[in-house]
């Protein structure tokens, strides 16, 4: 079970470095660019979790395979850039299953440090997206967790289900399973209906 999980974590963590690599593509960064944004975006959650957890040295940095993911991941998108375009689709299949996964073992990770439930929800959200946020303040960008994609929603509901079902006294594999296919199946979801929470009424400009 353990050598199955980190297989899928670092599968996650490099196709979450495709999609960092990507945007340092279109803003035309270089090649030093495309590799700081790949890792950031694929370790970065799990970096600002750590540092939060008092987890040191992170757990990328005792495990250097998930950093050898992220720069694989920047060298395809430097040298097959197109053809990984081609194929996008399939990229954000991946992509949701890495969030799933992100999310519940983020969870699992702050529940073992003995955080509350809503800590436990927060840290696990965070290691979902916070690699998205990182890439999307360095570009300039408002991060898209924000606003679109029901990303960091599915996250939080993944998280939720995961101290949930904690509380009930499911085993762990039942945790991280349960809370990695919510989180990804309701990001499939949103992809297909492009769903989004509801947006607040903007209130009218003040009169002079």
């Amino acid at each position: 079970m353990d050598d199955l999980l980190t297989g899928l974590d670092l599968a996650g963590t490099f196709v979450f470095a495709l999609s960092g690599a990507f945007k340092a593509v279109r803003k035309q960064l270089d090649w030093l660019g495309i590799a700081v944004l790949a890792v950031l975006t694929g370790v970065g959650g799990g970096l600002m979790r750590d540092a939060l957890l008092g987890a040191t040295p992170a757990a990328s940095f005792q495990d250097e395979r998930y950093l050898a993911a992220c720069l694989l991941g920047a060298a395809a998108v430097i040298v097959a850039a197109r053809p990984i375009a081609d194929r996008w689709s399939r990229v954000m299949v991946a992509d949701a299953l890495g969030l799933g996964l992100f999310a519940a073992l983020g969870s699992l990770k702050a529940a073992s440090f003995g955080l509350g439930p809503l800590g436990i929800v927060m840290m696990g959200t965070l290691t979902a997206v916070g690699g998205g946020v990182v890439r999307d303040v360095l570009v300039g960008e408002r991060p898209a967790v924000l606003d679109r994609g029901f990303y960091a929603t599915a996250a939080l509901i993944g998280s939720a289900l995961l101290v949930c079902l904690d509380a009930l006294g499911a085993s762990v594999p039942m945790q991280i399973g349960a809370a990695a296919v919510t989180t990804s199946a309701l990001r499939f979801v949103a992809m297909a209906r492009r769903t989004h929470l509801p947006r607040a009424a903007v209130p009218p400009e003040p009169a002079d």
